[in-house]
């Protein structure tokens, strides 16, 4: 058969790289801080069973009592441990080639290869082929986990249940690893929505209650936070209101006793903690909004310790090869992934939002 003009200008495309330096230009991925932090932090963990239970230490069971000389005393059974069940689930992203593909990059394919001789122009056009599938491949499993780890998990019964569910904007409500929020005010991730910034420094007023609460019973402050481009701005501005400013001196290059002026903002930092630009809360405000709680107006308090990503061992980012279908001259690669998140102490954690 003929090759389609738009195989051939792929392959016309792919064959102008072998005279072009470098890789293409990328345009349309964004940096994925928060996806990245997960990756960072990862466990891995064995299958065992469908689920992953993490220990919840729900209460104390405290019997304390006072008594004097022959009172009498009792003593209780300590039930104090909840198990927190969370499902695995599966990604698979993969690509095709065809030989006619491979026929229009100069490749020739055969089944047995009896008496081919490969030439170094074919092993480089076939590097190139693979190398920009394999690039697009990775980017692609990229940008759409970066959008499961943030979203809820509505999206799509087999995605996992990422961030917004974890630590949701409506705290209280829902079942969370098998786990009810209605009835157990301990499984509540904290949330300050909505917070006015008509007012010099109540942005900061209210993020410093939202630390402590988080403190209260998290035995750790957070130690990561990720924030939308509005929240950002409105932090800034709250700040340079209230002239919360640290001035640091550079020295190096430049003439000494030179004045300069630059309107740009360095890092923004709350409690030494950076506030981290995550572009997919924009992404994702453009992609799923209007969100009744605005993603680009939101900021994420969380703790490494208590927010998990948990990958199935042996199962993480796998490259696959399936075998060529009998009937059909396409040649297939493939990515898949097992995974969880999980949480073990929901009031840890916040969510918080500006007006």
């Amino acid at each position: 058969m003929a090759i389609t003009q738009a195989q051939l200008d792929a392959g016309a495309n792919r064959q102008l790289e072998v005279y072009a330096e470098g890789d293409p230009v990328d345009q349309v991925n964004a940096e994925r801080p928060f996806m990245q932090w997960l990756v960072a932090n990862k466990v891995e963990t064995s299958g065992g069973n469908e689920y992953f239970n993490e220990k919840v230490h729900i209460s104390n069971d405290a019997n304390y009592q006072n008594y004097k000389g022959d009172d009498q005393v009792s003593y209780n059974r300590r039930d104090t441990v909840r198990l927190a069940k969370f499902p695995w689930s599966n990604f698979h992203d993969g690509f095709a080639v065809n030989e006619d593909e491979l026929a229009a990059n100069g490749i020739t394919m055969t089944d047995s290869g009896e008496g081919t001789v490969v030439t170094d122009a074919e092993k480089f056009q076939l590097y190139n082929l693979l190398k920009q599938n394999y690039a697009d491949l990775k980017m692609g499993v990229q940008e759409k986990f970066d959008e499961e780890v943030h979203l809820d998990g509505s999206q799509d019964p087999k995605a996992t249940n990422g961030l917004d569910y974890l630590v949701s904007t409506t705290p209280a409500t829902g079942v969370v690893g098998g786990i009810s929020a209605v009835d157990n005010p301990y499984w509540r991730n904290n949330a300050n929505l909505n917070i006015s910034t008509a007012t010099a420094g109540n942005l900061q007023s209210e993020m410093e209650e939202t630390w402590r609460a988080c403190a209260t019973y998290g035995k750790a402050t957070p130690n990561k936070i990720f924030a939308g481009s509005k929240f950002i701005d409105a932090y800034r501005k709250d700040l340079n209101a209230t002239n919360a400013r640290q001035v640091v001196i550079r020295t190096g290059s430049g003439s000494p006793g030179t004045p300069a002026l630059d309107g740009g903002t360095g890092d923004l930092f709350f409690h030494g903690i950076l506030v981290e630009w995550d572009p997919t809360f924009d992404m994702l405000e453009a992609q799923y909004g209007p969100s009744t709680i605005p993603w680009d107006k939101r900021c994420y308090f969380l703790n490494s310790k208590h927010l998990k990503l948990r990958p199935l061992r042996g199962h993480w980012m796998v490259n696959r090869k399936p075998p060529r279908m009998y009937d059909r001259y396409i040649h297939y690669f493939g990515m898949t992934s097992k995974y969880r998140m999980t949480t073990n102490k929901r009031n840890a954690m916040a969510v918080l939002s500006i007006a």
